[in-house]
């Protein structure tokens, strides 16, 4: 029996995936968990086989507790369950330890399969969110600096704005910007929102 963890801020998914996995004979949720926080207490009390993990939550997202749960157990089996097929995002996930990828609008058709293959030591990714991952494999990143930019431009912030945030001077934001655009192949701020947003540079 393959005891699962399921962990999402929105009631009505975790209904419709503890009723898609209690109708298969070799799966059981145990428990279910609605941010990273709960899920990290929940996986130490219950140790379950697999967790499915949403991205974005409230108090603590997925990708931080895919961190803390594999900090104390560096075997937990971790399928990520979100809406984002951004490249960057999926490789933040990848790098922190997930073995698993299922889009939400696919989880009739991969979510089972996914839990069998991860549970039997596999790793499992949608083919469109490889090629995402594929596309972009030789980009340039942007800095961790240039990130906080984007976060505050697509925020609403002019540059003069952004310096003062930042604490740097106006001359160095409009640096920043130049990169930004050059690395995302952006045509302008807005455009380079947009790409943030895509693939998972930068949430709102």
């Amino acid at each position: 029996m393959i005891r699962i963890l399921s962990v999402d801020d929105h009631p009505l998914l975790r209904e419709g995936i503890a009723a898609l996995v209690n109708a298969e004979s070799d799966m059981k949720l145990v428990v279910a968990a609605t941010n990273g926080q709960d899920a990290i207490e929940k996986f130490r009390l219950h140790r379950p086989d697999v967790t499915l993990m949403d991205l974005q939550m409230p108090a603590m997202n997925g990708i931080d507790a895919i961190i803390g749960i594999r900090s104390e157990f560096p075997d937990a089996r971790i399928i990520i369950l979100t809406t984002y097929k951004g490249d960057v995002q999926v490789l933040r996930a990848l790098k922190a330890g997930a073995r698993g990828y299922v889009l939400k609008g696919h989880v009739r058709r991969e979510l089972l399969d996914t839990i069998r293959a991860v549970h039997a030591g596999q790793k499992r990714i949608p083919s469109e969110v490889a090629a995402e991952l594929a596309e972009h494999a030789t980009d340039e990143a942007l800095t961790s600096r240039e990130i906080d930019v984007l976060r505050l431009i697509a925020a609403g912030n002019a540059n003069k704005e952004i310096a003062a945030q930042l604490s740097i001077g106006e001359e160095a934001v409009k640096g920043h910007v130049t990169h930004i655009l050059a690395r995302l192949g952006a045509n302008d701020r807005t455009h380079a929102v947009t790409i943030g947003l895509k693939r998972g540079i930068i949430d709102l």
